[in-house]
């Protein structure tokens, strides 16, 4: 349907330039005001659109032309040809019954002028038409095949990210399997209760964990629910609070962004510490940027080994699949002990 579009457009522009310059070289021939004007625009005109059907003819026909026949050749060859034709055909059909015969001196000057004009500037036309019809083609060609690779880069870059969060499911679901574990072996009664937790919290996040741009309101109900399982498990050495902006609530967040600095926090803050910590998570909006920071007066970067871990690596993956360059993932330590993770990428509302 775009592509019929495309040659009604170029159907109609091809028809006004044609009877444009046909109007003109008619005027040429005999100026306004003079005697014969008229008929000399007409037969311009009627020329020009002879010129204008047999350049498009041989445009589409034949389907199958020899390797040796260039059908811009054929196209200017056959408006060559046609020219001398048509003044001949148009000079019988115009001309009125008690005319002097054909190959009367008049008649014969007439025809050899209007065919050497003819002659002189429609296989030019026919040339620009061909160089401008070749430029469109390629610009089409070169549109075309931008469209075709961002598809494919679009393609390519939803693969990895589902890469990514295939290799970030397994290490999530076995850190907190393994805490849930630790309380039977030790034969807590809060086992139970914590799994059971888990189990609520798991049914809610699982399914997400595929959705290609959840809000970060989902996002903060899945850290909610995390660190109510965390806390469960260890409620003297753990605290939490979280600070969330009104307007961040709606923005797109890529799968478990939030999530992943928070249980980074856990693992590698709180949990190694014998006096435990707190844990404040804020999220707020400034200038276009959502900024998120997970603060923790854990153990500090000295005792968790200074580096990114599995979790923290797949996150820049993931954020760099979804904003390329345009978000910022950074450690910072705090004194006496502790990190703050911040996290800044654009503010884009999502679609859902």
């Amino acid at each position: 349907m775009h592509r019929q579009g495309l040659a009604r457009i170029q159907s109609r522009r091809r028809l006004y330039f044609t009877l444009g310059t046909s109007v003109l070289l008619g005027l040429l021939l005999s100026p306004l005001g003079k005697p014969g004007a008229l008929l000399a625009v007409t037969r311009a005109v009627m020329l020009g659109l002879l010129a204008m059907l047999v350049f498009g003819l041989f445009e589409r026909w034949p389907a199958r032309l020899p390797a040796w026949v260039a059908r811009w050749g054929l196209q200017i060859v056959g408006v060559a040809l046609a020219i001398p034709l048509g003044v001949f055909a148009i000079s019988l059909l115009s001309t009125d019954a008690g005319a002097p015969p054909f190959w009367h001196r008049h008649r014969v000057e007439g025809f050899g002028y209007l065919t050497f004009l003819g002659l002189l500037v429609a296989p030019w036309l026919a040339m620009a038409a061909l160089l401008r019809q070749i430029n469109g083609e390629a610009l089409r060609q070169a549109l075309a095949f931008e469209l075709e690779r961002s598809e494919f880069e679009r393609q390519a870059l939803g693969a990895r990210l589902r890469l990514v969060q295939a290799q970030v499911e397994p290490h999530f679901l076995f850190n907190t399997l393994a805490n849930v574990r630790e309380l039977v072996e030790t034969g807590s009664p809060r086992a139970p209760v914590v799994l059971g937790s888990l189990i609520t919290y798991l049914r809610a996040a699982v399914p997400r964990l595929h959705e290609p741009a959840p809000t970060m309101g989902q996002e903060l109900e899945l850290v909610r629910a995390y660190l109510e399982v965390m806390q469960m498990r260890m409620p003297d050495r753990m605290q939490f609070m979280l600070h969330v902006d009104a307007e961040a609530l709606a923005l797109s967040c890529p799968p478990m962004t939030l999530l992943t600095l928070v249980e980074n926090a856990v693992r590698h803050g709180i949990d190694p510490s014998e006096e435990g910590g707190r844990i404040d998570v804020r999220v707020d909006v400034r200038e276009g940027r959502c900024r998120a920071e997970v603060v923790d007066s854990g153990v500090g970067l000295e005792h968790a080994g200074g580096g990114l871990g599995t979790g923290l690596s797949n996150l820049q993956e993931r954020l760099r699949a979804a904003f390329g360059g345009d978000a910022q993932l950074q450690l910072l330590a705090i004194e006496p002990h502790g990190v703050r993770a911040e996290l800044v990428f654009p503010a884009l509302r999502s679609a859902r």
